[in-house]
């Protein structure tokens, strides 16, 4: 008999927005003029952000693994409460993001210990990838939390486009460094340009994602276009948002905020709720939208699927 083990992060196909349902609902906002970001905020048009190639791409596939055990987060909300450093350390830099990136043209570089260093344009990298769209529960550091619709495409789908060297460990990723349009890099005492890393068998495990689409459309400067990291199962300063510069390495990378406060933030930052930051408890986190604080999970509920990963590291401090 075949038995089907359901995954952490699937429900049942009956608890799913219905496809009917979900097209109907965006071809009426089309029709109202609100079929952009937040619904109401058409941010592109009001800030004067020029057309973006890729829009035609999107909606992508859904990959129906990947669901939730929360609502969706109201898109408003996601794309208007945003850390992004780069812009400075409050949460309403949407405006100055919007404003600001041109995210055309953008080149990705590849290199490293691989046998031929790679770059091209974004685009041009968008053409080789395996697009489809995953829901994913994020989680800050903050203790703040959100559930969002990602486009993009697995990070091992890039990692197999490289075809690194067999003593490649870590792969570092940048954000792109620009202080005429990222004001906060003008503040000397950050380590910039923001970098941080993941080991070889993180970024070629499954739930890792290259996010280059949000809410069924390109994603937007404000939550790290054009692309992004996410890896649910750790904080969200490990997301590496805008980046340019892929290396693979056999050096453990400093990561940013490892750099700045190596007390506080450590290389693997994953999610426990029982590991405090050292000025605040990580026992619970508040959903953007709501002022209900829920239980945090161990690995943000995706425990079961990467603790494998950490297994016998003795001496490494997983959690912070």
């Amino acid at each position: 008999m075949l038995i089907k083990r359901r995954r952490g992060w699937e429900l049942p196909e009956s608890t799913a927005t219905s496809e009917a349902l979900y097209m109907n609902r965006r071809a009426m906002l089309r029709g109202m003029g609100l079929a952009t970001i937040g619904g109401a905020l058409p941010f592109a048009s009001a800030l004067g952000q020029e057309a973006d190639p890729s829009a035609k791409l999107y909606p992508v596939a859904k990959n129906a693994k990947y669901t939730l055990d929360r609502p969706v987060t109201a898109e408003k909300l996601a794309t208007t409460y945003n850390n992004f450093y780069e812009f400075g350390s409050h949460k309403t830099i949407w405006r100055d993001a919007q404003k600001r990136m041109k995210l055309r043209p953008w080149m990705v570089k590849i290199d490293g210990l691989i046998d031929k260093p790679i770059e091209l344009g974004f685009d041009d990298l968008l053409a080789k990838m395996p697009l489809e769209e995953r829901l994913y529960r994020h989680r800050c550091v903050e203790t703040w939390s959100m559930a969002v619709p990602y486009s993009g495409f697995p990070l091992k789908a890039l990692v197999d486009l490289a075809q690194p060297k067999a003593d490649a460990k870590y792969l570092v990723m940048q954000t792109a460094s620009n202080p005429s349009v990222f004001p906060g890099q003008r503040e000397f005492y950050y380590p910039w340009p923001y970098t941080d890393g993941l080991t070889m068998a993180e970024a070629t495990h499954e739930l890792s994602f290259i996010a280059t689409g949000l809410y069924g459309k390109p994603i937007v400067p404000q939550n790290g276009a054009p692309l992004r990291l996410a890896t649910p199962w750790k904080y969200g300063f490990k997301h590496v948002k805008s980046i340019v510069r892929f290396t693979f390495s056999d050096k453990r990378p400093v990561s940013f905020w490892e750099a700045l406060i190596k007390e506080e933030y450590g290389f693997w930052a994953n999610i426990n709720p029982e590991v405090p930051h050292p000025r605040w408890s990580q026992a619970s986190e508040k959903l953007l939208g709501s002022d209900e604080r829920i239980p945090t999970q161990l690995y943000n509920g995706y425990g079961e699927f990467v603790a494998g990963l950490y297994k016998d590291m003795k001496g490494e401090k997983l959690f912070m």
